[in-house]
């Protein structure tokens, strides 16, 4: 017997979780970005995380397509960006700061940690894709996190 969806979308809402965006670069050159609470770590050695996204979102062909990914770390006081990155709207990157990474990743300003990957692999997981990358660089802020947790987000305190 399967749980069905409502109970289980109800069960894993109480499973507290940092706060992401994913990044990329369009074929184009543009960048592109999604909020994410499904990442984590993966391995220590080689330096591997992965995050999820839906097979089916507009944005997943730009994902499925990059061969580098950034992920930002958000930080307790950056919740109007998560909901930025949330939405659907085409000009999310002039309305705010943000710049490239080392290797060529949009990487936003002020976040908690930016990482930059490179694309390992990727799994169909039911209707999400995994993809996991190797941590090449890593900007480090200061701050305390932003968490999400029964459709609200909270801080540590």
């Amino acid at each position: 017997m399967v749980i069905p969806p409502d109970q289980f979308k109800q069960a894993m809402s109480r499973f507290a979780s940092g706060v992401t965006i994913i990044t990329a670069v369009t074929p184009q050159g543009h960048p592109e970005a999604f909020t994410a609470t499904a990442f984590t770590s993966l391995s220590l050695d080689p330096p591997l995380v992965l995050f999820c996204l839906k097979s089916n979102s507009a944005i997943f062909p730009v994902f499925k397509g990059a061969d580098r990914f950034g992920v930002n770390i958000l930080k307790r006081d950056q919740e109007s960006l998560s909901n930025l990155f949330a939405g659907i709207s085409e000009d999310r990157f002039t309305q705010t700061a943000w710049h490239q990474g080392k290797h060529g990743v949009p990487l936003l300003d002020g976040c908690l940690a930016a990482l930059e990957l490179s694309r390992v692999a990727d799994y169909k997981g039911g209707d999400h894709t995994i993809f996991v990358g190797q941590v090449e660089s890593a900007e480090l802020g200061e701050g305390e996190p932003l968490l999400y947790c029964q459709s609200k987000y909270h801080g540590i305190r």
